[in-house]
């Protein structure tokens, strides 16, 4: 691997900040003291800071040469409400809140890229780090482009990158086009008769028409949706009832729906729909069906930044550890809220398997510190490539 001299010499510097960091989580848009902690380093490197992008997003602003490009390199850095299993020396200290899924990482690489860049301005034109808040279900890449984050730091295209478990360290997975899902939620209540279990005839059970909407809902996908389109209903969540010999009023089922396509995607939930009044007639109730704001559109990556990715990080671990064309997630990302603005290129970066590479969002789970060297070389060499003297 080419991993520059001077980040290889900062490798236990980028360890000390990352797991200080897991020590610390914080939730979605109480990211205070890891915004102050990223916030105080860009400012000791000379970078421009702007704090509160967002609520408590922070971008630090680089620039060399002359020229007007201006690209953006994205990390997150909030936590998950999930208790820490750990017992090492840096597990989370705040009870039932933990780094499940790297961000600590994420944050910490795009550290030693700003603090490289910022000591070598072998480049010409704008780099924009863009530190995101909330991106766990609670959108914050919204909140930054609703602060005005495309107007007031007017890059041309943006890129991110995910530790991937299972993958092993020292490999990149690159994928034009769809690499992520959309992921929405929805909240179904239908609305019957109670009455006593004993005198069915005399109550509109909800119940059943819950269960046969359960079953309904299965056909959206196997039924309804082009067999080579990935798409997912799942519903979550059935709640009904309090007495052994009472229908309930009312049922309530939640779930998730996802696809790898902006067409797909509405398609899904206009099928959903329409099951809903079809079994509200059959069974005689009635049924709400809301889609929750704040849903994450699929995570669609430009193929000619994904093409640069690849040329960075072939020259980075050769082209024998760049897996091009990986089969998309069906997990979420809100960075595809940057990728509706601007072009660019959402990457995988192998995170190894068992300690340090277990399964995202686990309990277990650590970011695999290896990591960090050829995460903020690759950001260097993606903004030298990219912005070329």
């Amino acid at each position: 691997m080419q991993i520059l001299p001077e980040i290889a010499a900062r490798h236990a510097a980028l360890i000390e900040i990352r797991r200080d960091i897991h020590a610390h989580p914080e939730l979605g848009f109480e990211e205070t003291r890891t915004a102050d902690l990223v916030a105080s380093l860009l400012e000791r490197w000379g970078l421009e800071v702007h704090r509160g992008v967002g609520q408590t997003g922070v971008v630090g602003v680089l620039r060399a040469g002359t020229s007007e490009r201006c690209i953006g390199l994205r990390a997150d850095m909030d936590a998950l409400p999930i208790a820490e299993a750990n017992a090492f020396a840096h597990r989370s200290q705040h009870t039932g809140c933990m780094h499940a899924c790297g961000h600590d990482g994420h944050t910490a690489m795009l550290l030693g890229a700003a603090e490289y860049l910022a000591q070598h301005r072998n480049f010409d034109g704008c780099l924009v780090f863009v530190f995101q808040p909330a991106e766990e279900g609670r959108g914050g890449a919204n909140a930054m482009i609703a602060d005005g984050f495309f107007e007031r730091f007017p890059v041309q295209s943006i890129y991110g990158l995910h530790n991937w478990p299972g993958m092993p360290v020292g490999r990149f997975g690159i994928t034009p086009g769809p690499v992520m899902a959309s992921a929405d939620r929805f909240d179904i209540l239908i609305t019957g008769h109670g009455g006593h279990a004993a005198m069915p005839n005399l109550a509109a059970d909800p119940l059943v028409a819950g269960a046969a909407l359960v079953g309904a809902l299965q056909t959206v996908v196997a039924r309804n949706t082009d067999p080579l389109d990935g798409a997912v209903v799942s519903v979550t969540r059935f709640q009904a009832g309090d007495a052994y010999n009472v229908i309930p009023h009312q049922a309530r089922l939640c779930g998730t729906t996802r696809a790898l396509r902006r067409e797909v995607r509405e398609a899904t939930w206009q099928h959903l729909l329409r099951l809903c009044d079809g079994i509200s007639a059959a069974y005689g109730v009635k049924i709400e069906a809301k889609l929750n704001e704040g849903g994450y559109p699929p995570t669609v990556n430009t193929p000619l930044e994904a093409e640069h990715c690849r040329a960075v990080a072939t020259a980075l671990v050769g082209a024998d550890n760049v897996d091009w064309g990986l089969r998309p997630s069906m997990g979420a990302e809100d960075f595809s809220c940057f990728l509706e603005h601007r072009p660019g290129c959402y990457v995988w970066l192998g995170n190894g398997p068992g300690e340090g590479g277990c399964t995202l969002h686990n309990p277990h789970y650590d970011f695999n510190d290896d990591n960090l060297p050829l995460g903020a070389s690759y950001w260097v060499q993606l903004a030298h490539h990219l912005l070329a003297s």
